[in-house]
C-alpha cells in the first residue's frame, strides 16, 4: 500500500476521476468562451463557460482564479445550428440536429508541452416533430456537459 501511494504522488496528482494535475498546479482560471458562432442563443456562453468551471473545480482540488491560473482554459464557441437529418422518402426530416462547437486554447504553466488548441464538437438529435424552443434547454444543457467532460478529459486526464 506504501509503494502504491509512492508512485501515485511521485508522478502528480491524481483524483478519482482519473485526472492527473502537475505537482504543484494549485489553480486553474477558466475565462468566458464568447458566442461567435453566425445563430447566436443568448444564454450559452454563460451556461458552457460556467458548466466548465464547475467541472475543474468538482473533480480536482484546483482553485478557480480569475486569470493566469497555473492550468488555464480560453476559447469561444464557434458554431451553434440546428440541422435536418434522417431524410424520410417524402422529403421530410424525422430528426434534427443541434450542434455545438467550440474552440479551446490550453494552457499549462508547468508543463508547457501539454498545452493544445483544439475544436470540440457535440450534437443532440431530436424530433422534428418538436420545436427546437420547446426542447433547446435540455439539449443544449446534454451537449455543454458532453463537451465539458471531453475538455476536461483532454486537459487533464490525457485522452
Amino acid at each position: 500500500m506504501i509503494v502504491l501511494a509512492v508512485l501515485v504522488t511521485a508522478c502528480g496528482v491524481y483524483s478519482f476521476t482519473g485526472a492527473s494535475i502537475p505537482p504543484g498546479a494549485k489553480t486553474i482560471s477558466v475565462q468566458y468562451f464568447p458566442n461567435k458562432a453566425s445563430l447566436v442563443e443568448p444564454t450559452l456562453s454563460s451556461i458552457f463557460t460556467n458548466a466548465l468551471r464547475d467541472k475543474f473545480t468538482s473533480q480536482t482540488n484546483l482553485r478557480m482564479v480569475e486569470k493566469n491560473g497555473d492550468l488555464a482554459l480560453e476559447g469561444e464557441i464557434t458554431d451553434y445550428k440546428t440541422t435536418p437529418v434522417a431524410i424520410q422518402a417524402d422529403q421530410t426530416s424525422a430528426l434534427n440536429r443541434l450542434t455545438i462547437t467550440v474552440n479551446v486554447r490550453f494552457t499549462n504553466k508547468l508543463e508547457p508541452k501539454k498545452d493544445f488548441e483544439s475544436q470540440f464538437s457535440q450534437f443532440v438529435d431530436y424530433p422534428s416533430t418538436q420545436n427546437l424552443s420547446e426542447v433547446k434547454d435540455d439539449l443544449l444543457k446534454q451537449i455543454v456537459e458532453d463537451l465539458a467532460d471531453n475538455i476536461f478529459n483532454k486537459s487533464v486526464v490525457n485522452w
